[in-house]
């Protein structure tokens, strides 16, 4: 090959070169732009013909634009997605936030237990408790915030809603909180949280995970489990709830899905651009969730008195304070996510206090 030629190569790659940064804000050191494709394993009930699956095929191909050549793997077990991720056979991850709690604890202060209920005339109101859901990932997803979302390697890079976890009972004679004392309810070992709450109601906490807590309700092995409307038609849970079962519209807490990536192996900016991918998915995964919940029968759902629901909140909120006190939750996302609830509903009694303002 002559010396000539090597010349024509050598400024063809230095115009890709300038291409590449014009266009995308990344140089040729980055992975994918020596050829390597990373993986994004994503956790759905439903594996791939699940819709949070379904949503990441949309996400990959709009992610070709930031830089990134994209592979999906999808998962039913949400533990060996994580595991997987932990390894690097994943450079992502999408999962809910009970399970990122373990690489960035600030953006998974939001799937804590009732941080998203806004209570007005003694009832949750689930629409203003969605907003607080929005504007949190708002926030998250804001320029200014984007050092809240990195720890070490890892970098949160998008957050939606996955949907209201219930109180899922096979006797719906269990309306209040002293009902539940000496009753077994299902507790995920990774999330310790759970545990803490169960023991300080008087309940009975029973080791169990994604892979099995639907079974052991639905065998009787325990007497509540805390679920979404996605849950119910693929887990079977109508088995456990039986004739004599109910879902109590209450909020234990909503849950998310959090994208969590290995920075070192996407561009630089790829998070930023990514959170604002799937801040824009909101609308679309929050009615995926309301046309799930509308799927379960009227006669399922039951119903708590307006002084119950109080006392609800009340233990919710009690425990959430004890399990931060306990470094389980992290202070600093709970501050921040009762500052939005008291922008949405500064009436409420709580914002006179000082509960949660840790400095």
């Amino acid at each position: 090959m002559s010396s000539k030629h090597f010349k024509k190569v050598g400024v063809s790659a230095m115009v890709g070169a300038s291409l590449l940064v014009s266009l995308f804000g990344f140089t040729p050191t980055n992975a994918s732009a020596q050829g390597a494709k990373q993986k994004l394993c994503v956790y759905d009930l439903l594996g791939a013909t699940g819709d949070v699956y379904n949503m990441s095929k949309d996400y990959i191909v709009a992610a070709r634009s930031w830089g990134a050549d994209i592979d999906l793997r999808a998962y039913t077990d949400e533990r060996i997605a994580t595991q997987d991720f932990i390894a690097g056979e994943c450079d992502a991850l999408f999962a809910t936030g009970l399970r990122t709690r373990q690489f960035n604890a600030t953006t998974a202060a939001i799937d804590s237990l009732g941080v998203s209920s806004i209570v007005k005339n003694n009832t949750v109101d689930m629409k203003a408790s969605y907003e607080v859901v929005r504007r949190t990932v708002q926030l998250f997803a804001s320029t200014n915030a984007n050092k809240l979302n990195v720890n070490g390697k890892y970098e949160i890079s998008g957050i939606i809603p996955f949907g209201t976890a219930y109180p899922v009972l096979n006797d719906r004679n269990i309306k209040t909180v002293e009902d539940l004392a000496g009753k077994k309810i299902a507790s995920f070992d990774y999330d310790k949280a759970q545990a803490v709450m169960i023991q300080k109601i008087g309940a009975q906490p029973v080791s169990a995970d994604i892979t099995n807590f639907a079974s052991k309700f639905n065998n009787g092995a325990v007497d509540m489990i805390a679920a979404p409307a996605a849950a119910y038609k693929p887990l079977e849970l109508y088995r456990g709830i039986g004739t004599k079962g109910a879902i109590n519209r209450f909020p234990i807490l909503i849950l998310t899905y959090q994208m969590v990536v290995n920075t070192t192996k996407f561009p630089e900016g790829f998070g930023a651009k990514s959170r604002q991918f799937w801040l824009g998915q909101y609308d679309r995964a929050l009615n995926l969730i309301l046309r799930a919940e509308k799927t379960i029968p009227e006669k399922t759902w039951g119903d708590l008195t307006p002084e119950n629901m109080i006392k609800y909140t009340v233990m919710l909120r009690e425990s959430r304070v004890t399990i931060a006190e306990q470094g389980l939750y992290d202070k600093a996302g709970l501050r921040i996510i009762k500052k939005i609830r008291c922008g949405i509903n500064p009436a409420d009694s709580e914002c006179s206090t000082n509960s949660e303002n840790w400095n």
